[in-house]
């Protein structure tokens, strides 16, 4: 049977190449931000820590605007994308994509709020997007420095639930969910 190209749009048997794109330049660069925070929390201030602690802000704001991308891309494809299934396990797995879907819009807004209310100007390409406030805004600062941390820890234990799963998904059910996002073998192209 002849190879056919996977498609741009999600179909109810694949995620298309854009999900696709969005999805693992998301894990990527979410794996660069929770390395870097790991190695900090590890090895203190060094200068590989520093390297990585002083991407922490650009890259963030790339992922917030590929998170967003990826909402905004979701729901365009609504009702198209594979179907998670019914019953328990089927409303498991909405409510663990919708949840990490929240969290992950909601971690960064609180970086954020925390930058806008700061007493730094917000410039993680060198251009300033939001200037320096003085006096801070002690609410916006407090508020964004207590979720975007706290948040970070759902997002990981999130993201290991996610990775447990395909693991469930691959090892024991043999249904295909891997390859409807990493390949085309078993997703009936």
């Amino acid at each position: 049977m002849p190879s056919r190209s996977l498609p741009w749009r999600d179909t109810e048997r694949v995620y298309g190449q854009v999900t696709r794109l969005l999805h693992w330049s998301i894990a990527a660069l979410m794996l660069w931000q929770f390395l870097g925070m790991g190695l900090r929390a590890v090895l203190g201030r060094t200068p590989l820590v520093s390297f990585f602690v002083g991407s922490h802000q650009p890259v963030g704001t790339v992922l917030f605007l590929l998170i967003v991308l990826r909402v905004g891309w979701a729901l365009a494809n609504h009702g198209r994308r594979p179907d998670h299934g019914p019953g328990f396990q089927g409303l498991a797995a909405r409510l663990g994509h919708l949840a990490l879907y929240l969290v992950m819009v909601v971690m960064p807004v609180a970086a954020l709020l925390r930058a806008y209310g700061g007493e730094r100007a917000f410039a993680p390409f060198g251009f300033e997007i939001f200037p320096a406030q003085q006096p801070p805004i002690v609410w916006m600062v407090s508020a964004g420095e207590a979720l975007h941390g706290e948040l970070a820890w759902l997002l990981l234990a999130l993201i290991a639930g996610h990775v447990v799963m395909v693991g469930v998904h691959e090892g024991m059910w043999r249904d295909g969910t891997l390859a409807r996002m990493a390949g085309r073998r078993r997703a009936g192209l």
